[in-house]
């Protein structure tokens, strides 16, 4: 298992978009430039795996149908930034950026998302070990703090989006982001390392409009082994 984790860290980090190098098949069009054709990971457990934290009827939604959209959605924008490519025509840019760029999002932090998640009898729960303990109480004073301060960022996001822990490059240091929608509020030189998704369709079905307890419950399930592999591969 720790040899499997360890390989799917290795290609998760070679992506820019963060989506493993079994998630997409490139194709060439000699017209237009080369087109990738991006597809629904797997999930690494079963769609009851997590529960009674999050239900298998909202596993099986949030992946098939609201993961899959995502993806939909980035293959036909790329398809028709190739096409105006191809045909010159670029009137469209700005709508078809955008489009990218929300479904580029919702594709690479749901692709991360499901790997930060585990049943707390494969290893969810608790509290990290290690470097990335060490790391926690040095950027944040404790792991209380931290907790406390990425569990505030995700209630307070304004509408749908995601409280994020990235790792700043610059500095090397952890810091909490919010991201609105997918791609609102997004930082650069910062590689994310474990992220909760707040849209209502990741809670609704058992926690109605009450988020807190939504997040409160997700403890149970936060992977830390999976985040501080990620973490040990960006700090060396």
């Amino acid at each position: 298992m720790k040899s499997n984790r360890r390989n799917f860290i290795g290609a998760f980090a070679s992506m820019s978009a963060l989506a493993s190098t079994n998630m997409f098949a490139s194709l060439e069009d000699s017209s237009s430039g080369t087109l990738t054709k991006h597809e629904l990971p797997s999930l690494p457990y079963s769609y009851n795996a997590l529960e009674p934290y999050i239900d298998a009827k909202t596993m099986e939604l949030h992946h098939s149908k609201h993961h899959k959209a995502y993806v939909d959605g980035l293959n036909k924008a790329e398809a028709e930034l190739a096409k105006a490519r191809s045909s010159q025509d670029f009137s469209l840019i700005q709508y078809w950026i955008k489009q990218s760029a929300f479904h580029g999002g919702g594709h690479a932090l749901h692709s991360l998302f499901w790997k930060c998640m585990a049943s707390p009898t494969q290893g969810g729960g608790g509290e990290p070990k290690g470097q990335l303990s060490e790391k926690i109480k040095e950027d944040f004073g404790s792991f209380d703090s931290f907790k406390k301060q990425f569990s505030a960022a995700a209630a307070s996001v304004e509408g749908s989006g995601w409280a994020i822990l990235h790792l700043r490059k610059s500095d090397h240091r952890l810091i909490i982001l919010q991201a609105e929608n997918q791609h609102k509020l997004s930082a650069w030189d910062t590689i994310p390392l474990l992220n909760i998704d707040v849209w209502e369709h990741a809670y609704y079905l058992t926690y109605q409009n009450k988020r807190a307890d939504y997040i409160q419950a997700w403890w149970n399930i936060v992977n830390w082994n999976f985040v501080e592999d990620l973490f040990k591969l960006h700090s060396r």
